[in-house]
């Protein structure tokens, strides 16, 4: 019997190390039909969340570049550089840690597109070890231009919100393709908590956190997003 069990247990942790990386070189030319935040927002919806999500895919071409730099300018700005993950950012957190599990913060983009992509929210360290595999799958996996489309596509930028494309037209009446420095600047602000704040009308602190922002994609400049574009192969 315990020959039995040892042999189930073999197979269920092979079965949990190789479900994500099925799942991620999936993700890496199919564009997800539901994902793991949305589903939980439709099970378990907090408050304000509406009877009916927003959501329109749409590709990279058609997401305007200063969509592109503002969130990388305002969520992680080491993001073409990094593996997945930033490891003085996860000690910091590790510091400050309490009984609650891990504080929120210094997650980097690939880290979050994880989260939201296959993941449900919680704040353990189980979760964020996960969450941690499935980050540095994808940098195996997928190019850095392919995780910030999966990102700007399923991001909350407002409650059931879902997608830069939504969100452009939900609150500036344009396609995302079409997006401003200044309105790209404000979707971004909004990101840390899309359900107490919104990119328009603009409070006083959206429009101070929007100008930090803006300011921060002129020190990046084009040549940030130029490092997420994949190699030509020949």
């Amino acid at each position: 019997m315990t020959g039995f069990i040892k042999r189930w247990l073999l197979r269920l942790l092979m079965l949990a190390l190789l479900l994500p990386i099925l799942l991620v070189w999936a993700g890496k030319s199919i564009n997800p039909p539901v994902w793991g935040w949305q589903l939980h927002r439709e099970w378990f919806p907090p408050p304000g969340y509406p009877p009916r999500s927003a959501h329109l895919w749409v590709p990279m071409e058609a997401i305007s570049t200063n969509a592109q730099l503002a969130v990388v300018a305002s969520e992680d700005q080491h993001f073409p550089d990094h593996y997945g993950f930033d490891i003085n950012a996860i000690l910091a957190i590790l510091k400050q840690t309490g009984r609650e599990g891990p504080s929120r913060g210094g997650s980097t983009i690939t880290q979050q597109t994880a989260k939201n992509l296959f993941l449900f929210p919680s704040r353990t360290f189980l979760r964020k070890g996960v969450e941690l595999y499935f980050a540095l799958w994808m940098e195996l996996l997928w190019d850095k231009s392919r995780i910030l489309e999966v990102y700007l596509n399923i991001v909350e930028f407002g409650p059931g919100l879902f997608g830069v494309e939504a969100a452009s037209q939900t609150f500036f009446g344009i396609p995302a393709r079409r997006l401003s420095a200044q309105q790209a600047a404000q979707l971004a602000a909004v990101l840390p908590n899309p359900y107490r704040m919104q990119p328009a009308p603009m409070s006083p602190y959206i429009q101070q956190r929007s100008q930090w922002i803006r300011q921060q994609m002129r020190q990046l400049g084009p040549q940030t997003l130029n490092k997420l574009k994949p190699l030509a192969t020949e």
